[in-house]
């Protein structure tokens, strides 16, 4: 199990074109997306089956109050909305959409259910694998795929209904799963310190709809409205005005935390000296090479701290929001798996090697086929 999700770390991790070099001069968050859950046919759960509205019409209301109190706060942000309407909205459509329009926050908004009635709290999921409950919640939010036309060709055969469908999804996020976990934080503590509501915390679930995406991305899940108080406190116009300001009030938190910490910081004449306390430089990989892969991040990490302080010479790429941290290069394979060895004892265990014909990522062979002819 270990060798195979090693492995799809590194099928998932690294693309298959050039790299596209954008590098802001700090940490813009300048564009969200608020997706409201199901919609249309999918109309989520049903609650106490009391009220004619159900979790797709809480989740539009709420998304539309959270939007429009974001663009009141910051208009300078760009704010999407996966809908604003009673529409059926396919799952890996919201996650394209959140790609192609390179948000920086992906936000999905959702109401709980449970088999118990006495269930009731609100809690944020980021992606992750947990083997609890048999990842119910995981089960409940995914099922709309079986609403949909073509899963196999859209889903490249992912069921909800089977468990190895879930260890790849489990990858996808993986580097951006620290700034997850704190916009996560955030939504949770606002929504136990500013509504009042009790806070079952951060989780982690394989959740479809935050694997595919390429930024910092959570599941909102407002209450149970399997509960009858919580469901009368989320159909009333108070309830859902206080969680979209509580979300909006998270993600403000978010936006200034994380615009603050990406700005470099002043350095002293004597760090000004030292190569390794420059910012990250991006730079273009040989044409003709192998490198050890060290990292993923969503993040800038600095090269002068552990364990990069020991990995010289590093290259940092950017590819889209991604940045990629190759120690090399070198022309011999020998030389480059020796490299690779001592990397993993300098703190990097899963380290691997990957190789470039042209500046371009091509299999190890082809590129161990074309050095040795050279």
């Amino acid at each position: 199990m270990q060798r195979l999700t090693l492995f799809l770390i590194a099928l998932f991790a690294l693309p298959t074109v050039g790299f596209v070099v954008h590098v802001p001069s700090y940490d813009r968050v300048e564009v969200v997306i608020i997706d409201a859950g199901h919609g249309g046919k999918a109309p989520g759960n049903l609650g106490t089956r009391r009220y004619k509205t159900v979790e797709k019409d809480i989740a539009l209301d709420v998304a539309l109050l959270t939007a429009e109190a974001i663009r009141q706060a910051h208009p300078d942000v760009k704010v999407i909305l996966t809908r604003d309407d009673d529409s059926f909205l396919e799952l890996h459509e919201r996650t394209a959409l959140a790609n192609r329009s390179k948000a920086d926050v992906f936000i999905s908004i959702h109401c709980n259910a449970w088999t118990s009635q006495s269930a009731y709290g609100t809690e944020t999921f980021v992606m992750g694998k947990n083997h609890d409950d048999e990842n119910q919640v995981a089960l409940m939010e995914n099922s709309d795929i079986l609403m949909e036309d073509n899963i196999e060709a859209n889903y490249d055969g992912f069921d909800p209904r089977k468990p190895e469908s879930y260890i790849a999804l489990t990858l996808f996020q993986y580097a951006f799963q620290r700034q997850s976990i704190e916009l996560a934080q955030n939504i949770q503590q606002a929504f136990r310190e500013d509504v009042g509501r009790h806070d079952r915390g951060v989780r982690q679930q394989p959740l479809y709809v935050t694997s595919r995406t390429s930024m910092p991305s959570v599941l909102v899940e407002l209450g149970f409205l399997t509960n009858a108080e919580e469901e009368d406190y989320l159909n009333t116009t108070k309830g859902k005005s206080d969680m979209a300001n509580a979300i909006a009030g998270a993600f403000s938190s978010y936006k200034t935390k994380r615009e603050s910490v990406g700005q470099q910081p002043s350095m002293s004449s004597k760090d000004k000296s030292s190569d390794q306390a420059k910012p990250v430089d991006i730079k273009p990989v040989a044409q003709h090479a192998f490198y050890v892969q060290l990292s993923v991040s969503g993040q800038k990490k600095a090269l002068n701290e552990p364990p990069f302080e020991n990995a010289q010479p590093i290259k940092v790429m950017a590819d889209g929001r991604l940045y990629r941290y190759l120690h090399g290069p070198f022309s011999s394979w020998d030389v480059a798996k020796s490299a690779q060895n001592d990397m993993r004892s300098k703190g990097f265990p899963d380290a691997f090697l990957v190789g470039y014909l042209g500046g371009e990522k091509l299999p190890l062979s082809e590129v161990k086929k074309a050095l040795q002819s050279l």
